[in-house]
C-alpha cells in the first residue's frame, strides 16, 4: 500500500456539496462562480449518485472548516456610481468604491500584502488620499512635452481619471493596474 503524504479525503458526495452549498447561503450559480466552475458542474455534482473525485473534494474540505472564506473573497454591492478595481495581475488587491459629488471613499482590501494595497496601510482614505492615489499610477503633471503624451491618449487636459480610462493605471516598473467600473 502506498504511503499517504496528506489527510485529505479521496471523494466527496452530492451531499455534502449541497450541504456546504447550502451553509454557506448560496445559489448554484454563486457557488459556482466561488470555486471557478460552470453551473451545470455544480448541478451534476448535487444530482449525482456517484462519489466525486478531484480537486472539489478539497476545497470543498477547506470551505467546510474555513466558511468564513467566502464572505472575505465576496464583492460587496456597489453603491456608488464609481468602482475603481487595484488589480495586481490578476489578482484583485483594492476596491475603490468613489462617490465624486459628494467627495466620499470606501475601500476593500483582499490581500494582507500592505504593499499590494491601494493606500497601504491606510484603512478609511479621504477623497485627497484618493485624489494622490490616482496621480500616482499616472505620468506625472511636471512631464516634459506632456502635451504630447496627451494628445497620444487624445486627451484635451490633464486628468488622472481620464489618463488611467486610457491606460488603465499601468506603469512600467510593476504589474499593478486598474479597473473603472461606471
Amino acid at each position: 500500500m502506498k504511503e499517504k503524504l496528506f489527510i485529505t479525503p479521496e471523494y466527496t458526495t452530492a451531499g455534502e456539496i449541497k450541504e456546504l452549498r447550502k451553509k454557506l447561503h448560496l445559489t448554484q450559480k454563486e457557488f459556482a462562480e466561488l470555486i471557478n466552475c460552470s453551473k451545470p458542474t455544480v448541478e451534476r455534482w448535487e444530482r449525482s449518485e456517484e462519489v466525486i473525485r478531484g480537486p472539489i473534494v478539497l476545497l470543498l474540505k477547506m470551505l467546510q472548516k474555513y466558511p468564513e472564506y467566502e464572505q472575505e473573497v465576496k464583492v460587496p454591492e456597489k453603491i456608488w456610481p464609481l468602482r475603481i478595481w487595484y488589480m495586481y495581475g490578476q489578482d484583485v488587491c483594492t476596491l475603490i468604491d468613489v462617490n465624486e459629488q459628494e467627495r466620499k471613499v470606501k475601500i476593500k482590501n483582499y490581500t494582507d500584502k500592505i504593499m499590494f494595497r491601494a493606500f497601504g496601510v491606510v484603512k478609511e482614505p479621504d477623497y485627497e488620499q484618493y485624489l494622490e492615489f490616482l496621480e500616482s499610477r499616472c505620468f506625472p503633471k511636471s512631464r516634459d512635452k506632456m502635451k504630447l503624451v496627451l494628445k497620444d491618449l487624445r486627451l484635451p487636459f490633464y486628468d488622472p481619471i481620464m489618463i488611467i480610462e486610457k491606460t488603465e493605471g499601468r506603469m512600467a516598473e510593476d504589474d499593478f493596474w486598474i479597473r473603472i467600473e461606471r
